[in-house]
């Protein structure tokens, strides 16, 4: 199941990781998720992981169904159990198991994407699209209402809501994201095509703008056409700029360090939560007292790129052990095999 590694695919995929860890120390370190720019950030760094996971998903999805989901499971389940057990052992790992799962919903929701995603293609390619449609939007609205839904469940019907929670259903929203990646790479040639020329690519970066500077509202349907359209401009938008500008990247030596992060994303997901340093939290506020989103960017990512330094010695460290490695991260020592 291997594949020839692209340099802007990983480079692209270091950046969204380095978002990744923005994100959290505004969330875990900062108590803001609105911080820095974040609020503009959440638009595409999600739509950008899962699109990318799908284009990388596509050639594999035809492989028979029982092999790949035991692998995916080994990659992405067993990973993430572990590390959750670490960082919240019993009883309060048995708390952890609801929609974020601790913080480490994504490889779980991932994996139900493979899963997902398997079973409608072997449906028919010509429904596939409905189907994905369908989950995602029923997905959506859920969410908006699943506060209500959970505080008037009773009974039988708490249990199914529990269920669903646990199989972080509200996090399917995300899941068109990942099938628009599996069709940008069965149509990759028309694609380019189409983004190679100037006009589309300033139609798309006016469109993300135009979203990411829209207030929300409380309407659904608004909710929704900001949410999907926002994320499709916002990922194609940062696919694009990777795949044209790969060449600039190198010039600022830019390129290689990112390619390496993005070699490394799953190390960095299941490690970075040990790293946050939550003892910023107290200090937030005089942070917020510059009142300047510029000053809380370049503050936010220092730390961001402090942690993306010790998280990537860790997992250096942890690799040398072929066993840690293997169980821990899915890498594929020889002998495991």
């Amino acid at each position: 199941m291997a594949s020839r590694r692209i340099e802007y695919i990983d480079a692209m995929r270091g950046f969204t990781m380095i978002l990744v860890l923005f994100a959290h120390v505004c969330y875990f370190c900062m108590d803001d998720p609105k911080m820095g720019y974040n609020a503009v950030f959440f638009l595409f760094r999600l739509p950008c992981f899962f699109m990318i996971s799908g284009w990388l998903f596509e050639p594999i999805a035809q492989h028979p169904f029982k092999i790949v989901a035991r692998h995916k499971a080994m990659v992405q389940l067993l990973p993430t159990f572990i590390f959750l057990l670490l960082l919240a052992p019993p009883p309060e790992f048995f708390h952890q198991l609801g929609a974020v799962k601790g913080g480490y919903w994504f490889t779980f929701v991932l994996f139900e994407f493979f899963i997902l995603y398997m079973l409608i293609v072997r449906l028919g390619r010509k429904w596939a699209p409905w189907m994905a449609f369908l989950i995602t939007f029923s997905s959506f609205v859920y969410a908006r209402y699943y506060d209500c839904i959970q505080s008037s469940a009773v009974g039988f019907q708490s249990m199914i809501v529990s269920g669903l929670g646990f199989l972080s259903v509200t996090l399917w929203r995300f899941f068109l994201f990942f099938y628009i990646g599996t069709w940008m790479r069965r149509n990759f040639d028309t694609f380019i095509r189409w983004t190679n020329k100037p006009i589309v690519v300033l139609v798309i970066a006016f469109l993300f703008l135009a979203i990411a500077s829209s207030p929300h509202l409380d309407l659904l349907w608004y909710e929704i056409l900001r949410f999907y359209v926002g994320g499709i401009m916002g990922m194609w938008l940062v696919f694009t700029c990777f795949r044209l500008f790969g060449s600039w990247l190198k010039k600022l030596h830019l390129s290689r360090p990112l390619q390496y992060v993005g070699t490394r994303t799953l190390d960095i997901y299941l490690l970075h939560f040990f790293f946050l340093p939550r003892f910023l939290m107290p200090y937030a506020d005089q942070l917020r007292a510059y009142d300047s989103r510029i000053v809380e960017f370049f503050v936010i990512l220092a730390i961001a790129l402090v942690v993306l330094a010790i998280t990537l010695l860790a997992s250096y460290l942890i690799r040398l052990s072929p066993f840690l490695g293997h169980y821990l991260f899915g890498v594929k020592y020889e002998h495991y095999k």
